[in-house]
């Protein structure tokens, strides 16, 4: 391997910090074994996984002056082997480490092999790297609950399964709220009536209010028909999905997540 200029603390920290996330990183069992493959100081075993980790990569870069070692350990953490049956953790893995990776001129490719890159100079460069629609949508500051249901999609650009998982995921929500069993434009009707509701966006007290609930039921039947029908029973070749359609879709379903936020049970 090249000789690589050492990596500085903070881009070393953010790399262990991925490397070691609570839900998504690597185990503690996991690290002790990949430093001892690397052949690398388990100096602080005790401690939380990513400071162990950082402790044992800037013990060894200061040990031989070269930023090698903590490319060594990336490229053996991220073997493709290590994933056949969890591909979604080895996506979010490998784009969290782009985007740390990408300030020092550095990629991780498909492979889990890193590679020489051009370098970022800011945030939002290094986010695209992840995948360029994720990105936008945390431009935009996207719900947290759109993100739950479709990450694995986005990490992937899978925008024909993203849209379809995202508004699957609405209908999830408003059942979960509602303590209805049914789907589609049955348990918009119901949930969201205006006669009878069991979930309210606002006070319906006024004619403004109440006009509010019935577009807003209006917008959920429109997503449920003109979008995740075709998408749950069209083959994807026939229904194409472009990025702009998907962002477009999935900021009007971070909006339908906002107003569910306040939604209240009756």
């Amino acid at each position: 391997m090249e000789k690589i200029s050492p990596f500085s603390a903070q881009n070393i920290e953010a790399a262990c910090r991925v490397l070691a996330d609570t839900e998504r990183g690597l185990t503690g069992s996991e690290i002790g074994y990949l430093l001892q493959d690397c052949r690398l100081d388990d100096v602080s075993p005790e401690m939380t996984k990513w400071k162990r980790l950082f402790n044992a990569l800037v013990k060894a870069q200061n040990t031989h002056q070269v930023g090698n070692h903590l490319i060594m350990f990336i490229n053996r953490a991220l073997n493709p082997v290590s994933y056949a049956r969890d591909k979604e953790k080895f996506s979010w893995r490998r784009g969290e480490l782009n985007v740390v990776l990408s300030f020092s001129g550095f990629s991780v490719r498909e492979d889990g092999k890193v590679i020489r890159t051009t370098a970022e100079t800011t945030l939002k460069g290094a986010r695209a790297r992840a995948g360029a629609l994720r990105a936008a949508l945390e431009d935009r500051g996207a719900h947290p609950e759109l993100m739950k249901y479709c990450r694995a999609e986005l990490v992937d650009e899978n925008y024909f399964h993203a849209v379809l998982e995202a508004i699957k995921g609405v209908a999830e929500r408003i059942r979960n709220h509602s303590g209805l069993t049914s789907d589609g434009a049955e348990l918009v009707n119901t949930a969201f009536s205006t006669k009878s509701p069991i979930l309210a966006i606002n006070a319906l007290n006024t004619e403004t209010e109440i006009s509010e609930q019935k577009g807003f039921a209006n917008i959920l039947v429109g997503m449920f028909g003109a979008v995740r029908n075709p998408t749950a029973h069209a083959p994807k070749v026939t229904w194409p999905m472009t990025e702009q359609d998907a962002l477009d879709v999935l900021s009007l379903v971070s909006f339908v997540h906002r107003k569910l936020d306040s939604a209240t049970k009756l």
